[in-house]
């Protein structure tokens, strides 16, 4: 039971951290593009590397730790779903060059985010 509360927890930091960095990201760039939702995915996915990878180089992140962080925090934080409503309502409205730029952005700079969090790690724990 209290690992469930702690996920939740967890969970609402993320969520409200969500929100936050949407807020602040339409704030910077008031345009039709979905800054915030790229922004949160490839932060989530820089920070899933980054604890992931600590998991195993180190003893600093243990599989409790890693729960709350990977499945509370970042399940929240991240708008995976989010990401996908936003490209299809690209494409109803038809502007499909940017369902094209979200999607390519998303997977590309998520997936750079996810290797620059398992080298910091690498070198954090070295």
């Amino acid at each position: 039971m209290r690992a469930i509360f702690l996920i939740g927890m967890a969970g609402a930091a993320g969520a409200i951290s969500r929100y936050g960095v949407s807020v602040w990201a339409q704030r910077q760039w008031s345009s039709n593009f979905a800054f915030g939702t790229l922004i949160v995915n490839v932060l989530g996915c820089l920070i899933l590397g980054f604890i992931l990878e600590l998991e195993v180089q180190t003893d600093w992140v243990d599989a409790p730790a890693r729960l709350y962080l990977a499945v509370g925090f970042l399940g929240a934080f991240t708008t995976f779903s989010t990401f996908g409503f936003e490209t299809l309502k690209f494409m109803h409205d038809g502007s499909h060059y940017l369902a094209l730029v979200n999607v390519a952005a998303n997977l590309v700079l998520g997936l750079l985010a996810v290797w620059l969090g398992w080298v910091l790690a690498r070198m954090v724990a070295a």
